[in-house]
């Protein structure tokens, strides 16, 4: 079997005993952005799968856009990740 080389872990251990691998995060050709996917995303680089500016670079997301993803999952959990919850949880 053929592992291609990559920059850092191939897989890491989440908090709740699970893992998570890099075939575990989304398609790089995503284009819609559903709460589970930016949830794998935000784990993906809070756990050290993936950096910051890999992720940004990897899906084409701004630095601004990813930290927020990041501060919302943090702040209020998944459930803010959602576009429909924009005005419950990021009002100042």
């Amino acid at each position: 079997m053929y592992l291609k080389k990559v920059d850092g872990p191939r897989a890491v251990q989440l908090p709740d005993g699970s893992f998570m691998t890099r075939a575990d995060l989304p398609s790089v050709e995503t284009r819609r952005w559903v709460a589970s996917r930016k949830a794998k995303v935000v784990a993906a680089v809070q756990h050290g799968l993936l950096t910051s500016e890999q992720a940004c670079k990897t899906y084409g997301l701004s630095d601004e856009e990813l930290q927020e993803w990041i501060n919302a999952a943090d702040c209020h959990g998944i459930d803010a990740l959602k576009a429909t919850r924009l005005q419950k949880y990021r009002q100042p």
